[in-house]
């Protein structure tokens, strides 16, 4: 370790994994970014006798990791597609006379009949699954060519496996154990906690201004921005650089020079941020990345925790900001429903969504939940937004239960937009082909824009009041929504974010909406009395937007009460004397 690799010692964790390796055992390794699990494989193979693959998903990362052992002047050596069959075939005879130990293939190229036979002529003692999550369907980067490799076992019955990932929670690690490993396999989970890192999840205003301003509290300091496309890691870096930021893009669709260009100034340059999609950083061990930015939602908890998992490898204070919003949670839905896999994994990613729209939106703990994801018990950390910051919850009972009543009055069948189109009254053709515009709800929901119900909705789906049907997003109301509805509890939900400034000249607000708040509590309070007395939602007797016009024109008569939205004849023949008495008393 120290002569080949210049280390005085083994981090936490690495050395029992060393031992086990040594020893001949099959194993799996969960480890976070940065705990050094490569070491835990290459050391084993470069001190021991005979050959060790190493097959790991991306040209990248092998590459990266090869010419980092070339430097170290250990015996390595690759064979994937991206090179060229007179270099392959140079590395293959090394491997076979035995001058190589190490061989680090792609999946496809190690599963061809051809190499299973010529590796059966070897001297081979181990192969080594670097990125195991991806041999699991229910994982977060399932690649179909992972698969094959659960035939090693038949094809080398008495060869270790030694499988390694940062990201596995429970389910992942029981299908990575039964596909890959012995019924003696053992399985290390290393402490996943990255106290250093300080998280942050904010609701998306202005991304790109947001961006900058993120830049200038770290000027001078090297980063990585993630967006989910090509295109947007390019505009936001020319943006970046337009205000006098050091950046630059990297992304598959450029050339490889390019590529490798920029890959080497973020090596060698101490204040360059890289703007990428999310491949990029995966084998590069640069430990004083001080921030990682997402621009946009990365696909699951996992692929968030990795990422993430890229700053701050040096143990000094890093930062983690993940801008977030409905509209990424959208772009994401109709990436996973364009996708040609089979419904079971588009189920899986859904979930995955789902639970990383859970980590967004909720109040606790950042890192509690993260952490538990995993499987890990944490207290509080202290050291994410929702710690310094308590989110403020207000109650949005009424709201709540208008959207139960929505999706049960709709069949418990469409997805978020047609509920908040039925709320809001919209004429649209799918309201008009299933008739929902004769629902009893059908605008009661007018008082309030879009955004308001996405996000309460995006909040009850992260409090389980609400749940998303996985092949087609259709919203379920969950056991607490029953509990709700049923007037044992309320619901109070997260502040949504306050509006943004814009210089457009805004309308004067009616006088309901900056009128008196201590009257319509008062109002909405009777309500709920009257709506748990009936059994019944509380719009049926009156919607949030009867009530704030009723607190704006504090009827005195029944004529005037009359004259109040959404009240009718047979609203005002059956409440008028007990909403105006409440509205008199407060005038008292």
């Amino acid at each position: 370790m120290k002569s080949v690799f210049g280390f005085d010692a083994f981090r936490p964790g690495q050395e029992e994994i060393v031992s086990a390796i040594l020893d001949g055992r099959d194993i799996l390794a969960i480890m976070p970014t940065g705990a050094g699990k490569s070491l835990c494989y290459q050391l084993p193979a470069v001190c021991g006798d005979g050959l060790t693959v190493v097959v790991s998903p991306l040209i990248a990362l092998m590459e990266n990791q090869v010419a980092q052992l070339r430097a170290l002047g250990a015996p390595v050596g690759v064979i994937h597609s991206g090179r060229d069959r007179e270099a392959s075939i140079a590395d293959w005879r090394a491997a076979a006379s035995g001058e190589t130990r190490l061989l680090y293939m792609s999946p496809e190229r190690l599963m061809t009949p051809r190499m299973l036979s010529a590796l059966g002529g070897v001297d081979l003692r181990r192969i080594v699954v670097d990125e195991a999550h991806c041999v699991s369907q229910w994982g977060h980067d399932f690649r179909p060519d992972y698969m094959a490799l659960t035939q090693l076992g038949d094809h080398f019955p008495r060869i270790q496996i030694a499988a390694f990932t940062a990201t596995a929670d429970a389910r992942t690690r029981e299908e990575i154990v039964s596909r890959l490993l012995g019924p003696g396999g053992q399985v290390f989970v290393h402490d996943l906690d990255r106290p250093n890192i300080d998280i942050a999840i904010e609701q998306k205003a202005s991304s790109k201004d947001r961006l900058a301003e993120l830049m200038d509290e770290h000027r001078g300091e090297q980063g990585i921005i993630y967006a989910l496309s090509r295109k947007n890691t390019e505009e936001i870096a020319a943006d970046l650089e337009t205000r006098g930021h050091k950046v630059a893009a990297y992304h598959a669709g450029l050339d490889p020079e390019t590529r490798n260009d920029r890959l080497n100034a973020f090596l060698t340059e101490p204040d360059l941020t890289i703007v990428a999609t999310v491949a990029f950083g995966m084998g590069i061990d640069k430990p004083d990345i001080r921030f990682v930015f997402h621009h946009d939602i990365p696909a699951s908890i996992e692929g968030y925790y990795q990422e993430i998992g890229r700053a701050g490898r040096d143990g000094a204070p890093a930062r983690a900001v993940m801008l977030y919003s409905g509209g990424d949670v959208g772009r994401r839905i109709r990436m996973i429903s364009r996708n040609d896999g089979d419904d079971a994994a588009s189920r899986a990613e859904m979930r995955r969504l789902d639970e990383l729209t859970t980590l967004c939106e909720q109040s606790a703990c950042r890192r509690q939940t993260l952490l538990a994801h995993f499987g890990q018990q944490a207290e509080p950390c202290g050291n994410c937004d929702n710690c310094r910051t308590p989110p403020k919850r207000v109650d949005a009972s009424a709201d709540a239960r208008l959207v139960i009543d929505a999706i049960f009055a709709s069949g418990s069948m469409f997805g978020a937009v047609h509920i908040i189109d039925i709320l809001r009254g919209a004429d649209t053709q799918k309201i008009r082909k299933s008739g929902h515009e004769a629902l009893p709800v059908y605008a009661a929901g007018a008082h309030r824009p879009a955004d308001q119900w996405r996000h309460l909705i995006r909040q009850m789906t992260a409090d389980k009041l609400l749940i998303a049907e996985p092949s087609y997003g259709g919203l379920q109301p969950g056991e607490a929504a029953r509990t709700l509805m049923s007037g044992d509890n309320d619901y109070a939900m997260r502040a949504p974010p306050a509006p943004r400034k814009t210089r457009r000249a805004r309308k004067s607000a009616p006088a309901a909406a900056v009128g008196d708040q201590a009257l319509l509590a008062a109002l909405k309070q009777h309500r709920m009395a009257l709506a748990r007395e009936r059994g019944a939602p509380a719009f049926v007797i009156f919607s949030d937007r009867t009530l704030i016009d009723m607190a704006a024109r504090r009827p005195s008569t029944r004529d005037e009460f009359g004259e109040v939205f959404g009240v009718g004849a047979a609203k005002t023949e059956a409440f008028s004397e007990q909403f105006i008495a409440i509205i008199r008393d407060h005038a008292d």
